[in-house]
Formats: structure tokens, sequence, C-alpha cells
């Protein structure tokens, strides 16, 4: 892997066995990554680069700035979004074990009264993030069937470049929580992406036929999901 910069944009080369340049901005932070033939020169990789750099300021941009709308207070009638539905957040201070559940169109986090954003903000990250592992089994489940192989392993985890991930060897997927705030269609195209990825570890055409034979709308899905604000 190498590296290049562009008027203080670092981006990451990697050099395979493909036949063209491919530029990707990854969210949710706009990391760049070229992928590149092994014969390419980095000198012409760069004169790519700069011939593009006004479409990487621009969609960067774009991507930083549904970073900073994700900033919460975790106060009352702020907006959370679960599912890809949009919830409204009431604070309400108890005497019991702290919790949090949905109750009519309200995320309701019953805290208590020494609570401070900290601990608002990391009550409902656990609660996202047993949703989502529910979830996430539940589809894991359904799809092992269509595609007769086995997931061992599932591991919800905070990622910045990255919706999820699959380790081949352990037959193990690790899955973006910021993904229990997606439609489900998108978190479930991410599932069968990581999944496929135990028949066909890179992005190549093989990998592509094998996304559109079991979720024949995916690119629709990883657009959608690739342009959301929350």
């Amino acid at each position: 892997m190498h590296q290049i910069n562009l008027d203080e944009i670092n981006i990451e080369v990697i050099l395979k066995n493909i036949k063209n340049l491919h530029l990707t901005i990854l969210p949710p932070l706009g990391k760049v990554r070229i992928s590149a033939p092994k014969r390419m020169k980095l000198e012409n990789i760069k004169m790519f680069a700069l011939t593009k750099l006004s479409w990487i300021k621009k969609h960067q941009a774009k991507m930083l700035s549904k970073e900073r709308e994700t900033k919460k207070a975790y106060a009352n009638n702020e907006e959370h979004y679960f599912l890809g539905e949009k919830y409204l957040l009431e604070v309400v201070q108890t005497i019991k074990k702290a919790s949090a559940e949905v109750i009519d169109g309200h995320i309701i986090l019953n805290i208590k009264n020494h609570f401070g954003e900290a601990e608002k903000k990391h009550l409902l990250q656990n609660w996202y993030r047993k949703q989502l592992t529910e979830i996430v089994w539940q589809l894991i489940a359904k799809w092992e069937k269509t595609m007769n192989l086995q997931i061992a392993e599932l591991q919800i985890r905070q990622m910045k470049t990255r919706w999820g991930s699959c380790h081949i060897g352990k037959k193990k997927i690790i899955i973006n929580l910021e993904l229990a705030k997606k439609p489900l269609h998108c978190l479930e195209y991410v599932v069968v992406h990581e999944m496929v990825h135990l028949f066909e570890r890179k992005h190549n055409q093989r990998f592509k036929n094998y996304m559109t034979q079991y979720l024949p709308n995916w690119q629709a899905c990883k657009q959608q999901l690739n342009s959301l604000l929350v």
C-alpha cells in the first residue's frame, strides 16, 4: 500500500491485479482510496488523482457535513434514528436501572439524576448495539439457509471507514454500529455483502455476480446507504 498527498489530502493507493483505476471516497469520514493496476507508476496515479481533486473535495465535504450533523446533546425532543425511522428523544429520570426503549415514536432514556451527556450517549449506544445484534443474527439466519453456509461469530463495532468487514478464516462478520440507524434493507445489503465474501474474497466480477444473484437491487441499496445523512 502507498500514500500520496494532494493539497493536504492523503490518498491511499492499493496496487492490484486489475485493468482500470478506481477512486473511492469511504464513509463516514471521507477517506480517499485509489485502486490501481500493479504496473502503473505512482506518478501517473497522482496525475489521475489531480484531475479528480475537485470531485474528491466535494464528496469529502458532503461526508464530513454528515458527520457533523450526527453530533448530539442527548436532550429532550432531539431527533434520533432507528432502522431509518425518526424518533424524538425523551429523557426521564429514574431510581431504577438505567435503560432505553421505544414508545409511540419516542426513544425513552431512563437515566439516573447524575447522568451527563457521556452517560446518556453510552446508554443509547448500548441500546442500539443490543437491537442491532438481534436483528443482524436474524438476517444471518435467513441468508445462511439461502447461501448454504454458516457464520460462526458476529461483532458489532463502531467503525470510521467501513460499514462492515468479514474475517473469512474465522467465518466472522463485523457490522458498523451506525447501521442501527439506517433502513433495514441497507443493513441487509451489508450483511449479504459480508457473507458473500465467504465465497469470494475480492470485490471482482465474481463477487458482483454473487451479489446480483442473492440481492438483485444491491447496487441501489449501496448507493442509498452512502448518500444517507443519518
